[in-house]
């Protein structure tokens, strides 16, 4: 159904007993022209676009549990493109743009809020990368602005500017990023998707894929039986390596669990999307009032939807070193999400090297952000089988080449190991 104020009206008259589901939960279908494997964000985009975009509507996403089971429904929601590497610039934009007209182009609500993210920076070597960065994306058509002290302290006077130890010296403030309702995004595009006649199949976990003499995938095995089709997308996040390796492929990506927290409920406090310069935390604060925050990953390898203590104390005295009253706030939930943290820290949109099976993989922790941009591009490559021009960095032989984009976005920190 499309949503109004109408439509609104027309169900409150009615005691709230005319609404109708948001989106068809379809059966599987012997075949498609295209399969979708992961019923998530970037999944549901692609399947979105296909359809809006390239006119391809005989599309089936197959999701192994729930629509906004897995991390599109685990995360901290934001959205930002303040990136200086080639190849993220442009992309990350794209992704903001869309963003920018996602409920208009959906009919959805996804509570888009352009309440902006600053980076903090402590040191005066920090300040001038932050402001080499900022310079790049104005160079790009991004908005950029490089906040001294002053500055930051009428937008955020109970930062603990003084710490000895991470002195507050001022910010990089990309106004223009924000965050979205997690949720409602995924909900949002299965139901613009749905209307187009794309079929969104709940509880089908794909368990194989069907090739042909020559090696090419025709089909995919799944718990809900066998589904013929011409190419299939593989959209699962921390599943990727596990997913390939059915198409006995070997991903350069490692699945760790990224844990993310809220609070209690207080007053309004943070104006904005804050990230900590001397430390991996970043927090906002939400619509009912609960800070949301997250920070590193756990240094382990796991598919595990949750986490372990030290990497909790660690994230909260992140939070405690910027602005220590939050010492007094309780935590009310925690959650873990699976991510698949490529060897550079950007993510893969490739043909892969088994004919009909295409890559959107290796997002490390920018997943939500592109959810958009992901869709519009990797539909881009299904359709046309060539990769769009913001996406073609993202190619799989990069490796291979020694051309990564290394952004600390971050990846797994192989040179550790």
């Amino acid at each position: 159904m499309k949503y109004s104020i109408f439509s609104l009206a027309r169900a409150a008259l009615s005691g709230h007993k005319t609404w109708k589901p948001t989106w068809r939960d379809a059966a599987p279908k012997d075949r498609y022209d295209v399969v979708i494997i992961g019923g998530g964000g970037h999944g549901l985009a692609t399947a979105w676009f296909l359809a809006s975009e390239f006119g391809i509507r005989n599309v089936a996403v197959l999701e192994k549990g729930w629509i906004g089971s897995g991390n599109a429904g685990r995360n901290t929601t934001i959205i930002r493109s303040n990136y200086g590497l080639p190849g993220n610039t442009g992309f990350y934009e794209l992704s903001m743009k869309l963003w920018e007209r996602m409920e208009q182009d959906l009919n959805y609500n996804a509570m888009v809020s352009q309440r902006g993210v600053i980076n903090l920076y402590h040191s005066d070597a920090q300040r001038d990368a932050f402001a080499r960065r900022g310079n790049t994306m104005r160079i790009n058509g991004i908005d950029a602005d490089l906040l001294d002290q002053a500055a930051l302290r009428k937008l955020m006077p109970f930062l603990n500017f003084d710490n000895a130890r991470f002195p507050v010296q001022g910010g990089l403030l990309q106004r223009r990023g924000g965050t979205a309702r997690h949720d409602a995004v995924v909900w949002g595009y299965a139901h613009a998707a749905s209307e187009l006649g794309v079929d969104i199949i709940q509880n089908c976990e794909v368990t194989g894929f069907v090739r042909d003499a020559n090696g090419k995938v025709t089909g995919v095995e799944t718990s809900r039986g066998k589904i013929g089709t011409g190419k299939v997308g593989m959209a699962v996040a921390g599943s990727s390596s596990r997913v390939a390796a059915m198409a006995g492929l070997r991903l350069p990506i490692e699945s760790h669990v990224l844990q993310a927290f809220v609070s209690e409920a207080i007053k309004p406090l943070l104006p904005n999307v804050m990230t900590f310069g001397a430390g991996h935390f970043y927090v906002s604060q939400s619509d009912k009032g609960g800070l949301v925050f997250g920070g590193d990953i756990d240094g382990y390898n796991s598919y595990a939807q949750r986490g372990n203590l030290p990497v909790v104390e660690d994230v909260c005295e992140g939070g405690m070193a910027l602005i220590p009253m939050i010492g007094r706030v309780r935590l009310l939930r925690q959650w873990g999400g699976i991510m698949d943290m490529s060897m550079d820290g950007s993510p893969i949109i490739d043909k892969s090297p088994v004919e009909g099976l295409y890559l959107n993989a290796g997002w490390c922790y920018g997943g939500f952000k592109a959810t958009p941009g992901s869709g519009f591009v990797f539909a881009h490559l299904i359709a046309q089988d060539q990769s769009h021009k913001e996406a073609a960095r993202f190619r799989l032989d990069r490796f291979r080449r020694g051309a990564m984009i290394d952004e600390k976005g971050q990846g797994a920190q192989p040179n550790l190991h």
